[in-house]
């Protein structure tokens, strides 16, 4: 159980699911030990916060457990997307690999797609596999008018060449060092006309910068530092519809499921705030 989240399901305001999936990971597998390690690195942190002068523990939060991962990614993020859509709450996904996510966008069905991701990933398939982690912000805008990536450094050029879309905005690391939140909060604004648009999300821990959160699939120098991280992460909360953390693994001492569980909290803590 998620430390703190200790709320019935029926009252809760908050419900935690583990997705431990972990088929298409390109570099260093693991993932499917992800929602463990975040519950387990959770364990040190205090009650309190004082940022928001709340106790994790009365927020309402529920920890429902895992869903069991199977071999077929399609058929198990469309039973995770089911399983999502019957929580009367905000549904926050512990993944598992960053496919994980789909079920979630799914889900929620957002208008705004916000994701901290070292990767473009807006592959239509990658080595043949259209369910590749890859794929992740191309699949979720199926569903979303517009997708913000914030935290990219990689992608093949095609993806690049997608990214000028107009349904895509990218927030780079260099942007968010040099004007902070105000970067993210002006591309949601450009992005939609809507002012509380349905939002989903995403934080891949490999935005962050593997100086940070060494465990994770594929790492990418250049990233976000721990501290920006948070920071954009408590300035989109406060909206979202559902959200998750993905892509810890288990090749580190803890470093990225510590941040990845701070990130969780964060969330909840921000968005029970406004």
């Amino acid at each position: 159980m998620f430390p703190g989240a200790t709320a019935d399901r029926e009252a809760a305001e908050y419900v935690v699911v583990g997705a431990p999936l972990d088929i298409s990971t390109t570099f260093q597998p693991g993932t499917r030990f992800g929602p463990d390690r975040i519950r387990q690195f959770a364990r040190s942190f205090e009650d309190y916060d004082h940022r928001t002068d709340q106790h994790f523990s009365a927020l309402d939060v529920h920890d429902a457990g895992d869903v069991h991962a199977w071999s077929d990614a399609a058929e198990y993020v469309e039973y995770l997307a089911g399983t999502l859509r019957d929580i009367d709450a905000v549904p926050l996904l512990l993944g598992g690999e960053h496919t994980v996510t789909v079920a979630g966008v799914r889900a929620v069905d957002p208008d705004l797609f916000v994701c901290l991701d070292a990767h473009l990933d807006l592959r239509t398939e990658f080595d043949g596999d259209p369910w590749s982690h890859a794929c992740v912000t191309h699949r979720a805008l199926d569903h979303a008018d517009h997708a913000i990536v914030v935290g990219a450094r990689a992608g093949s050029e095609a993806e690049w060449d997608r990214a000028d879309a107009p349904d895509v905005t990218l927030v780079t690391p260099e942007a968010v060092t040099a004007k902070g939140v105000e970067a993210v909060r002006d591309a949601i604004d450009a992005a939609v006309d809507d002012p509380a648009p349905t939002t989903y999300l995403s934080v891949d821990i490999d935005a962050v910068d593997p100086g940070f959160a060494p465990g994770t699939g594929t790492m990418e120098p250049g990233g976000l530092s721990a501290r920006e991280a948070r920071a954009v992460v408590r300035a989109v909360a406060p909206d979202v519809d559902g959200a998750d953390v993905v892509e810890v693994n288990d090749r580190d001492d803890g470093q990225a499921a510590t941040l990845g569980a701070k990130l969780l909290r964060d969330i909840v803590f921000a968005h029970a705030e406004s």
